[in-house]
């Protein structure tokens, strides 16, 4: 984008100042000549700008680097170590819940007592089978968790790297801009030498180049502190980037609002576990019984035994430990539908916002590629000519810097609506994986 809006935008009034230059000495055929080389840089420029709209939404060129890079990070490695950890907890839970017990006497009497008994207890509510079911919903919660943590932690660096893109545009047209004033201003002094411009005039042009050094300055500070944000999130600042906001569609990221959606799945299954709860307590309540086996030898004689032993649950039957489980079965589920409620709000807004913002970025890039370039080159002319006075030919100027950065704007506000939306209900990776996949590039990565 920054090719094609600053070379509509600027080629004119680069060549405008050269125009001006020759025209105050005199140069007739050289003016001319520069014109028609103006009609020719503005149709290379509008060449520029078909060529990047066709290749809006090529990401194979930067996506494959920066998920890389992405991927590197300590907290996203960090994520990985927890996933290993969850399916770790699923082999834990799958053992037995009761380990046999061993046990060895000895008595010192008439005749000397020597016994072994060996004691087991049955899990006969299932316990392990609540426990492991248990454990694998909490894996599940907790990928869903990594998951819309990586979406938005993508989201968030993502929006990153464009404001960076758009603080870059703005201080490059400001240094042109800057650049400009100061040609500018170099032919109001030959101007007033020969009587052409008043000293007040001058003075105009003077403030002007002092409005647009402060402007520079302004848009060089918002650069550093875009690199700082970058450098804060990658530990870089130079990535590989390229525009993609042609590609940002309310198609690509519309989905239903259901419980499969990464920003509501772990929600979900929090429901899940909390009706899973309610077995594990009853399970905790079952009388699991004990058998036990012994050996005994007193003297010469040897003696044998079987014993059974069932838990009375007399003092507590667990009813109230189940009432509490069943309790949090209906907090699950009204979390759950707060959850769902608050994404649908996200997307009705989001499905209003963004085509309106696209709507208004195609006005007004068709405005400025039909007007602004013609005024652009032209303005200038008309200034030295007499045509116009200094302070409207310094009122244009600004308009038409102002309809420049109100398109950097524009193209900001499509990126943070569509890269907010798309981490906060968790599509974007599966998303620009998609792009990487329909152009032949390799996918972006998912923690394994």
């Amino acid at each position: 984008m920054k090719k094609n809006i600053i070379a509509s935008l600027l080629l004119g009034l680069f060549a405008g100042s050269a125009t001006a230059n020759q025209a105050i000495a005199g140069e007739a055929n050289a003016n001319q000549a520069n014109v028609s080389q103006v009609n020719v840089n503005q149709t290379m420029a509008h060449a520029q700008i078909g060529a990047s709209v066709s290749q809006a939404g090529q990401f194979n060129d930067w996506l494959p680097q920066v998920m890389q890079r992405f991927n590197g990070l300590a907290e996203v490695k960090a994520q990985a170590a927890r996933r290993q950890q969850a399916l770790m907890s699923i082999d834990a839970a799958d053992k037995a819940v009761y380990n046999p017990e061993l046990g060895l006497g000895y008595q010192n009497a008439s005749e000397d007592t020597y016994s072994l008994d060996i004691n087991q207890t049955i899990d006969w509510g299932d316990k392990r089978g609540v426990a492991t079911r248990i454990a694998q919903l909490e894996s599940e919660i907790l990928l869903s968790s990594i998951a819309l943590e990586r979406n938005q932690m993508l989201s968030e660096r993502l929006l990153a790297l464009t404001s960076q893109s758009q603080a870059r545009k703005a201080l490059e047209f400001q240094k042109q801009q800057f650049e400009i004033a100061k040609a500018q201003l170099d032919i109001a002094r030959q101007r007033t030498e020969v009587g052409d411009i008043s000293s007040v005039e001058l003075q105009l042009m003077q403030l002007d180049v002092a409005s647009n050094a402060a402007d520079y300055a302004l848009a060089e500070q918002a650069s550093i502190a875009a690199d700082g944000a970058v450098l804060a999130l990658f530990g870089e600042f130079e990535l590989p980037f390229e525009d993609f906001v042609n590609a940002l569609t309310l198609q690509a990221s519309h989905i239903q609002v259901s419980p499969e959606l990464p920003a509501l799945k772990s929600a979900y299954q929090q429901v899940l576990m909390a009706k899973v709860s309610t077995e594990q307590a009853k399970a905790d309540g079952s009388a699991d019984p004990s058998i036990s086996l012994s050996a005994e030898r007193e003297g010469e004689e040897n003696k044998f035994g079987v014993g059974v032993s069932i838990p009375l649950q007399i003092r507590n039957n667990y009813s109230e430990a189940i009432a509490v489980a069943n309790q949090g079965v209906v907090i699950a589920e009204q979390t759950y539908l707060a959850a769902e409620r608050i994404l649908l709000q996200q997307q009705k807004q989001f499905s209003l916002s963004l085509p309106r913002l696209t709507q208004r970025y195609q006005d007004w890039s068709e405005l400025v590629l039909t007007s602004g370039s013609k005024a652009a080159s032209s303005l200038s002319q008309q200034w030295q000519a007499g045509d116009i006075s200094t302070s409207d030919y310094l009122q244009s100027q600004r308009q038409m810097s102002g309809s420049y950065l109100a398109g950097l704007a524009l193209e900001s506000a499509l990126y943070e609506s569509w890269l907010s939306w798309m981490g906060a209900s968790g599509q974007l990776e599966g998303y620009l994986n998609s792009q990487l996949s329909t152009q032949g590039g390799s996918a972006a990565g998912q923690v394994n």
